[in-house]
């Protein structure tokens, strides 16, 4: 008898264990979509907005639905957008929440669209670069004083460092003038896998860079073809563009 009662309570604690997780992870998508668009915009000094976020504990599986990141300002009245992802979809290793160092495992960006806006004829100002100086910006107002381990001002306590075992971005469409043009894949890996790790603003950061550059490479490919889609200021730009990347 004893037996059956101390076995119903432990499989009475596992379900309630299981249904707290279930619970807690149900809620903290929602806390996890209003931290992104709450400290997102500070960062990239953009909109950025998402459905949904999906998270479970127990799998250490996030999803992110329908994420998008506005213009900056100067070039918002061309285009609201500059990106707009269907799904993302992360893995951590559960056991390493509890750590000082996240590990996630894969990220995989999903129907990224990204519409591309820059000055003709070498693009070093456009929509991309301009958000990427914005984080770069954030960073440094939350660096820390020099010689001092204080955490910087305004925060209560450092960021929590990162491992990202795999970043990939795939089946991504840029929008040039209105012309669609195929993103190759992007493929990060091994980043902080020393024991500092990196930031999440760094993380930000090394993936703009990414982005930013594909895209212009994906650009600047694209203009002999679709020179007569794009217009003729384009098409005057190839000579220019064409050994910029070595192309």
């Amino acid at each position: 008898m004893k037996k059956k009662i101390l076995l119903g309570i432990g499989v009475g604690l596992i379900l309630t264990i299981v249904i707290v997780v279930v619970v807690v992870g149900f809620f903290l998508g929602d806390v996890v979509k209003a931290g992104m668009e709450t400290v997102g915009p500070k960062v990239t000094q953009t909109m950025l907005t998402v459905k949904s976020v999906h998270v479970s504990i127990l799998t250490g599986s996030v999803g992110i639905n329908n994420f998008v990141l506005g213009n900056p300002q100067e070039y918002i009245a061309k285009a609201t957008n500059c990106i707009t992802v269907g799904k993302i979809a992360v893995s951590v290793a559960p056991a390493s929440l509890l750590s000082d160092k996240i590990v996630i495992k894969n990220v995989e960006v999903r129907d990224a669209e990204i519409f591309f806006d820059g000055k003709l004829p070498l693009f070093t100002e456009n929509n991309l670069k301009k958000i990427q100086d914005n984080v770069n910006a954030f960073v440094g107002t939350q660096a820390k004083p020099a010689g001092t381990n204080a955490p910087a001002p305004g925060t209560s306590k450092p960021a929590k460092k990162l491992q990202v075992d795999n970043f990939v971005i795939s089946g991504a469409k840029v929008y040039f003038k209105g012309v669609p043009i195929p993103l190759p894949p992007i493929h990060l890996s091994n980043l902080g896998t020393g024991p500092d790790g990196i930031t999440p603003l760094e993380l930000v950061n090394d993936v703009l860079s990414e982005v930013a550059s594909g895209t212009v490479k994906a650009v600047v490919g694209s203009l002999g073809s679709a020179g007569k889609a794009i217009g003729n200021e384009a098409t005057k730009a190839v000579k220019s563009l064409g050994g910029l990347f070595g192309k």
